[in-house]
């Protein structure tokens, strides 16, 4: 099947203002996905954001492009990325929307779908919304135009949900947790749910501006969480990113817990209980420290290319329930359909109480191996991983590595960027042959 034009590895995402992410292509994706996914007798269709003040511009634009395909709307405002699979799931919708640049700056936007059943679209689906786009936008008559309505109670139908993933006597009692919302979908929600469940909150970014949102905060920028931990002396902190679908763990010594963390606690606690089912599954970006410690529990690990669909189809094919990635994505799918930070944050601490452990000692039982990576950016056009440079000085840091670590040389699918990451179990030969080989890569990008 054709590449696709619009949608990458987690839906469509760019700068505001320039195609894609203006009013008039969302107008139009509005009306193609309408045509796809509301068609022929019609159907509800979920819209929900995180906190960027384009979203406005945006959702409005979606908004009247479903309605002249003949769908209704219902319009959920700041709710998180899991929040919207969820709600979509619950209310029979035919399709939920999620607007939003997860953990990128104010000025990216972008759109995410998911399918009825509360998980990502096939590509199929995404094809047929693309070759929809390419059709001139016919609108329905006006007898079957749709309509639009505010879901007036989603926060609290969401916050039941996540409060239903732990067993109703589980208590947050005593804990002091520092909570980082990211400026962003995360920021009213989290600090109700863990206050309810008993714990002393301390939150952090909770008030966006518009274009705040992940500046300094958050799971991508974790010093500031770290450094409240300290000075609040607090049992742990937990961040999410702009759309909550993103979680990590700082410990009371203020160091992170990341994915690979919250996995190995998971992991080991759930095989305990006898809740695990199938391999772990991680990414081609999974430190081998967490496939070689689950290995020691006869856990079995699998691997999937980047990003959160590639993993949740992985789970699906191998009979999986656990998986995710470094970045803080963790499927928990006996619990939810997509990646949830709120429920994976409540699913560590119930592993954490269960174990007797606090977030350190497992942080400290899993070193990793020297990891580094470089995003080297490169302009329209450009195909640097097919340059005859490139391909040589990659077979030579293989070779390099060979029995002693990994190499990964990928390109983005939300960025225009080359990812070079080298692991292995030397810093130096780490720091040498990823600088070298980002090196290369940038001179025939140039």
């Amino acid at each position: 099947m054709n590449s696709k034009n619009w949608f990458g590895t987690d839906g469509i995402r760019g700068q505001v203002g320039v195609n894609p992410i203006t009013a008039e292509f969302a107008l139009r994706l509005g009306h193609a996905a309408g045509r796809v996914l509301a068609k022929p007798e019609g159907g509800v269709v979920v819209i929900g954001k995180d906190t960027r003040r384009s979203g406005y511009m945006l959702e409005s634009a979606l908004e009247a492009g479903l309605i002249s395909a003949g769908a209704d709307v219902r319009l959920l405002g700041p709710m998180p990325t899991p929040g919207v699979a969820h709600l979509t799931q619950a209310i029979g919708a035919c399709a939920g929307v999620v607007i939003s640049a997860s953990h990128n700056p104010h000025h990216d936007n972008g759109f995410k779908f998911f399918s009825g059943r509360g998980e990502k679209l096939g590509d199929d689906v995404e094809h047929a919304i693309e070759a929809a786009l390419a059709l001139e936008m016919q609108t329905v008559a006006p007898e079957r135009l749709g309509r639009a309505a505010r879901m007036n109670d989603a926060d609290e139908r969401y916050l039941a949900f996540v409060a239903g993933s732990v067993p109703p006597g589980f208590r947050l009692d005593g804990l002091r947790i520092v909570l980082d919302c990211a400026h962003g979908a995360t920021y009213k929600l989290a600090p109700r749910l863990f206050s309810q469940l008993g714990a002393s909150v301390t939150a952090i970014g909770i008030r966006p501006d518009g274009l705040n949102i992940n500046r300094g905060v958050g799971s991508t920028e974790p010093a500031a969480l770290q450094a409240e931990v300290r000075t609040q002396r607090a049992d742990l902190g937990i961040a999410f990113d702009g759309d909550g679908d993103r979680v990590l763990f700082v410990d009371a010594d203020g160091e992170v817990l990341d994915g690979d963390d919250l996995l190995h606690i998971l992991a080991v606690e759930w095989q305990r209980s006898g809740r695990l089912r199938g391999p772990v599954v991680g990414t081609l970006m999974t430190n081998m420290a967490l496939e070689l410690k689950l290995a020691t529990h006869g856990i079995g690990f699998a691997r999937a290319n980047v990003g959160d669909r590639h993993v949740h189809q992985r789970l699906h094919e191998s009979g999986g329930v656990l998986g995710g990635e470094a970045s803080g994505h963790v499927l928990c799918l006996d619990r939810s359909g997509t990646g949830d930070a709120m429920i994976a944050a409540l699913l560590v601490l119930e592993a954490l109480a269960a174990s007797g452990r606090r977030a350190g000692d497992w942080r400290r039982a899993m070193p990793r191996f020297p990891q580094q990576t470089v995003n080297v950016r490169y302009g329209q056009g450009a195909r640097p991983l097919e340059h005859a440079l490139v391909i040589d000085a990659r077979a030579r840091a293989e070779a390099s590595l060979a029995g002693r670590g990994r190499l990964v040389l990928r390109a983005s699918g939300t960025e225009p960027v080359i990812r070079v990451t080298v692991e292995a179990d030397d810093v130096v030969l780490v720091e040498r042959i990823a600088q070298s080989l980002a090196a290369t890569v940038l001179a025939a990008a140039g």
